[in-house]
């Protein structure tokens, strides 16, 4: 385990940290919600060793941390709808999740075979750091066993996943008792997957003005 201050992440920490990613390693992070599970997702081995980790069922898609706007427009199949830069402006950075169709380049284990990938710009420091010393998005899903409760601390993680992981970074306390709010977005229209912790009434309210 190490400690990275969230407000003001240690950059040989952080390049620390990205050395281990970029090796091909799972390592477990705090996000703007829960904590999640980090990884390089264009590195099928690192990818599958998620899976194997969490018990994950394998169609399962896995949602990607970005840095901004602009890399998720870069994991998009084509031009974004209208609505997708509506949402970004008012909850990015934030816990909303986006799910839009994905570029060839992101691997089929990422979207479950579905097409779509899920993205987010988190509010939190550490995995942004994170993304921007690798220059490529990073997994975001949460760190515990598929089906059991989210883990809100570096301890949770430890007593939930054990030595299953090799590294986990200490960054206190997850801000929210609510995972983020799912929602996807197309030129057609926009659907709630799953609500968190932006109220779906906000995001009709956004997209109906």
């Amino acid at each position: 385990m190490i400690e990275i201050v969230p407000d003001s992440p240690d950059p040989a920490r952080i390049d620390y940290v990205a050395g281990l990613i970029r090796s091909g390693q799972v390592i477990a992070l705090p996000t703007d919600t829960f904590y999640g599970l980090a990884a390089d997702p264009f590195n099928l081995y690192a990818v599958e060793e998620i899976f194997q980790i969490k018990g994950r069922p394998a169609h399962k898609p896995l949602l990607l941390l970005v840095g901004s706007v602009e890399m998720a427009e870069e994991l998009s199949s084509g031009d974004l709808p209208d609505r997708f830069y509506s949402l970004a402006r008012r909850f990015w950075p934030g816990p909303l999740t986006m799910v839009i169709p994905a570029s060839r380049r992101v691997p089929l284990k990422i979207t479950g075979n579905t097409g779509k990938v899920a993205l987010r710009l988190p509010a939190a420091r550490i995995p942004v750091s994170l993304v921007q010393a690798l220059e490529i998005p990073l997994t975001g899903t949460s760190a515990n066993l598929a089906g059991m409760k989210e883990c809100a601390s570096a301890h949770e993680v430890q007593h939930s996943l054990g030595e299953r992981l090799r590294l986990i970074v200490d960054g206190g306390e997850a801000k929210t008792a609510a995972p983020s709010t799912i929602v996807e977005v197309t030129h057609q229209g926009w659907r709630l997957i799953r609500e968190g912790a932006v109220p779906a009434e906000q995001i009709a309210d956004l997209l109906a003005a």
